[in-house]
């Protein structure tokens, strides 16, 4: 088991393309940590941002009677992709792990699949 500050360095260590993770509550939207980013790009701000995505989703498979989990969300941009995570067992209800990557040097199935691994990992 891994605590927060050593599954985000994993991230950015293990994940070929990673530029910025957090981790984040979505019933808050606060960031409970941080690492990477840029003065151009601040993680705090697009993890809040994101759980508008995160509870936005939520909203729309509750309304339509969807009882399936969300493993993750992915958004593209022209020179970034955006995954964030839902940890799933008890320690993890209410948070994600947001990850952000250069598109041109990401490997998105294994990016995906790194995260996952970080997750199963993680001790909140």
């Amino acid at each position: 088991m891994a605590n927060t500050e050593t599954s985000l360095k994993e991230c950015l260590a293990s994940i070929e393309g990673a530029t910025g993770v957090a981790l984040v509550d979505y019933t808050s939207g606060m960031a409970l940590g941080t690492l990477g980013g840029s003065k151009s790009f601040d993680l705090s701000v697009a993890a809040a941002g994101n759980t508008d995505v995160v509870r936005a989703k939520m909203r729309t498979m509750e309304h339509l009677g969807l009882k399936a989990q969300i493993e993750d969300i992915l958004i593209t941009l022209s020179d970034q992709y955006h995954l964030i995570r839902l940890l799933s067992g008890r320690s993890g209800n209410g948070l994600f792990l947001y990850l952000v990557l250069d598109a041109k040097r990401a490997n998105l199935a294994m990016a995906r699949h790194q995260l996952k691994k970080v997750e199963e990992d993680l001790e909140v």
